[in-house]
């Protein structure tokens, strides 16, 4: 199997549903997110309990300027 490195742009209500489909899939490696109007707190908190599809089951946080889910780090641009 070929995992995809992806970038996702904007973390909206898309951005961080593509990310969790992403690492419930195991099929996709999110490498990278730019959002420039979302700070890096809030993106862990919008991932971890999404509003539609509920709580995130794994480990979400921010370490080093960088998001954390499950142990993989991911970049932050905000451009």
């Amino acid at each position: 199997m070929v995992k995809v490195k992806n970038a996702v742009n904007a973390f909206g209500c898309i951005g961080h549903l593509v990310t969790r489909a992403a690492f419930n899939s195991g099929k996709v490696d999110i490498v990278t997110v730019n959002d420039s109007f979302i700070d890096l707190n809030y993106m862990v908190y919008m991932f971890q309990y999404d509003f539609t599809h509920g709580k995130f089951h794994g480990t979400v946080k921010a370490k080093n300027r960088k998001f954390v889910i499950n142990g993989n780090s991911i970049i932050i641009f905000q451009e």
